[in-house]
């Protein structure tokens, strides 16, 4: 079992290192540079050449069944949903099969709403501390899961 986390812009990162050394899972923490470094065994930081993409490469390249990802990139949660890796998001969604197409569809809408609206920016709304918490249950779920697939 390993954890890819898609660690550029993850709020989540040192919750994704407690929970998986708890597990006993190795972590890939995936980015272009920038990230300190973990002392923690199981942690493996790889650095990707900058481009768009190149680390959701990786990622996807690697993930399978019985892997957890996180990240808040839907293509690539897409493909690695594909490739049977349990996908969650830093604020705890699960995206699934089941899920995947209208998470795919609401993104693709709401980057042509954006581009046709050049009022229509803004960022999201601020990571909280429920969304950590929800995150927290939503990765220890999917770690024991995990295990599970794996047997």
């Amino acid at each position: 079992m390993a954890l890819f986390v898609d660690a550029d812009a993850c709020p989540v990162k040192a919750e994704v290192e407690r929970v998986g050394t708890r597990h006993g899972a190795k972590i890939f923490f995936v980015s272009n540079g920038g990230l300190r470094i973990s002392q923690n065994p199981l942690v493996e930081m790889v650095i990707v050449p900058e481009g768009p993409d190149v680390a959701d490469l990786w990622i996807a390249e690697r993930a399978s069944t019985g892997d957890v990802v996180i990240t808040g990139d839907i293509p690539l949660a897409a493909k690695c949903v594909e490739a049977g890796a349990l996908v969650l998001k830093p604020n705890g969604e699960m995206l699934s099969e089941a899920n995947i197409g209208n998470v795919l569809a609401t993104r693709d809408l709401m980057a042509d709403l954006r581009a046709a609206d050049p009022f229509r920016q803004g960022g999201g709304k601020s990571f909280s501390k429920a969304d950590r918490s929800r995150f927290l249950d939503a990765l220890e779920r999917a770690m024991r899961q995990a295990g599970q697939m794996r047997k």
